[in-house]
């Protein structure tokens, strides 16, 4: 397990700038396309695969190889679900959707925790309450206390949705939207602005990703799991932020995030509790995963290259990322999969990998 976590870690993420910035295109305001067979692949085969993606309720997928894109979608759904439709954000100038992709959002925050600790803001060991100050959840102060920057990344915080303590801070993996959202208020704290303008200085400005901003959500009563903030974007946006991932944090010859360290702790097992989870990132390839308080045999997408990590969110929401295949996917849609189906990771990239053409 050890030898091929090693050369995951140096096959696929420790892959340096200089040679990725030979293959990756990074758009302006414009995008470069490229055709499947100019590149060996079947393009019936992608065809079938982006078919049956909206087959199941799909919005929205864009496909880049290298940068560049492979293939793309837009289309409007008949009859949405009510959990959808309060979603749906509009349209851009493109008529592409414009939804809140859910938890895809977690990615993005891990991303700008990066950031802020190159920039001296804040550390993976501070404790929760430097930033947020003594009394931010319902734990007794010492087990508070000890619940540091790394436990909201890594979901390990001991706090259940209500943010009672359930079990010392490092010692239960228990997938946590609520106490992952202090995440964020901890960045706005550190860097004296709001969800807004860090997001726009840090990351959207700087990569041109124009239709995306933080909302404000409506507010459930009777929810305790959900964030008061929605990350709203289109799958192109998204899928500039995927590439930013793929190239290590490098924009066009421009370091976007430079603490490298960080990207291969947040795209590699943050702890052994659940090692398909990094920092805020689901990852493939591992010999088990916890989803839904169950242990499950790995790896996450079976039909799937081990070296992808995705941002994963309600209703499919997808930023797939495969270095190994210079692939970025994005899908925004509605739900993807009902009881008795194939799940959508599975089936989409079972049919995606019959158009790869295969290395000898």
């Amino acid at each position: 397990m050890l030898t091929r976590f090693v050369l995951l870690v140096l096959g696929c993420w420790l892959i340096p700038q200089s040679l990725l910035g030979q293959e990756l295109s990074f758009p302006t305001a414009e995008w470069k396309t490229v055709a499947a067979d100019e590149i060996g692949w079947d393009a019936k085969k992608l065809d079938e695969a982006i078919e049956f993606a909206f087959e199941r309720r799909t919005t929205s997928l864009v496909i880049l190889h290298g940068g560049r894109i492979l293939a793309e979608r837009h289309e409007s759904l008949e009859n949405p679900e009510r959990r959808y439709r309060g979603t749906f954000k509009g349209e851009n100038d493109l008529g592409h959707v414009k939804e809140d992709v859910a938890s895809v959002q977690k990615s993005i925050v891990s991303f700008l925790t990066g950031v802020a600790i190159e920039k001296g803001l804040l550390k993976l060991e501070d404790r929760v309450d430097k930033h947020l100050g003594v009394g931010w959840s319902k734990a007794r102060p010492q087990a508070e206390a000890n619940i540091k920057i790394r436990h909201l990344l890594t979901m390990t915080s001991g706090l259940n949705p209500r943010l009672q303590a359930i079990a010392p801070a490092g010692k239960r993996w228990q997938y946590n939207s609520t106490v992952y959202g202090r995440t964020l208020r901890c960045l706005e704290k550190a860097s004296g602005m709001s969800a807004n303008e860090l997001t726009s200085a840090w990351l959207l400005d700087r990569i041109g990703m124009k239709d995306s901003k933080w909302q404000p959500r409506v507010k459930l009563a009777a929810s305790t799991d959900a964030n008061d903030m929605g990350f709203v974007t289109t799958a192109r946006d998204l899928a500039r932020f995927g590439l930013l991932i793929q190239a290590r944090g490098e924009w066009g010859g421009e370091s976007i995030l430079g603490e490298k360290a960080y990207l291969t702790q947040a795209l590699n097992s943050s702890q052994e509790l659940n090692p398909a989870y990094g920092f805020l990132w689901w990852l493939n390839g591992k010999e088990s995963l916890l989803r839904q308080g169950k242990t499950l045999e790995g790896p996450m997408i079976k039909s799937a290259p081990d070296d992808l990590v995705a941002a994963l969110g309600a209703l499919g929401r997808k930023c797939y990322v495969v270095p190994s295949q210079n692939l970025v996917v994005t899908r925004l849609g509605d739900l993807s999969e009902s009881n008795g189906q194939e799940s959508f990771n599975d089936g989409f990239w079972r049919r995606l990998m019959l158009a790869i053409p295969k290395t000898r």
